[in-house]
């Protein structure tokens, strides 16, 4: 079974925009899909399972095929990074978070985990948004969280990250910042893509 190949093959069913296929140990453990809207969610997973048995002879659990839909105007926006979904989910004293990004027909998934806790949850956040950018960079670059917050600034509340970027020559310190609309979650996410952006086309993997 080659991953890779299966998430080529997918990306190539009508309405798929890009795929992720993560794989541990001869199995398939999770498959990420962005698809246009035009398809209902469970015809690209029976699209996806289809192709899976007749290319490759696997047969995959509905379960672990994981489909976001976005509208045309946010999946032509490549230039930059952009924010596909942010699941977060606790297990008792642990909590864990994915973020999942689209950038230049690529689909970057990143996951952090750590405490359950209100105190830790931005954080996390956070650092899965960077764990998913690190896919599309150097591996000699180093990328982190000094601070995440949530302040009130006037009557809004706005998503500040404060980001460490570390290279051979040089340390830069970076601020992004998004204002929180309806949740808070895609704000930090949003406001860690907006310290990085000006730097993202000389640390991406050519």
């Amino acid at each position: 079974m080659d991953p890779v190949a299966l998430q080529e093959k997918i990306s190539r069913i009508d309405g798929v925009e890009a795929a992720r296929v993560v794989a541990g140990n001869g199995h398939i453990d999770e498959i990420h899909v962005l698809a246009r809207r035009h398809k209902h969610p469970k015809q690209v997973v029976r699209d996806v399972q289809s192709l899976a048995q007749a290319l490759f002879g696997l047969n995959i659990d509905r379960r672990v095929v994981s489909v976001v839909q976005l509208a045309d105007s946010v999946l032509n926006s490549g230039s930059r990074p952009a924010l596909v979904d942010v699941a977060e989910s606790t297990d008792s004293n642990r909590a864990e978070v994915t973020v999942t990004l689209k950038w230049k027909e690529r689909l970057l998934v990143g996951q952090s985990t750590g405490a359950a806790a209100s105190a830790t949850r931005w954080r996390l956040v956070a650092e899965a948004t960077l764990e998913a950018v690190r896919q599309a960079m150097h591996q000699d670059i180093g990328l982190g969280i000094t601070a995440m917050d949530l302040p009130t600034l006037g009557s809004r509340t706005i998503a500040i990250a404060q980001i460490v970027v570390v290279t051979d020559t040089r340390e830069r310190n970076l601020i992004g910042c998004a204002y929180v609309e309806n949740e808070e979650s895609p704000a930090v996410v949003r406001s860690v893509l907006d310290a990085l952006n000006r730097l993202l086309p000389d640390l991406e993997t050519p």
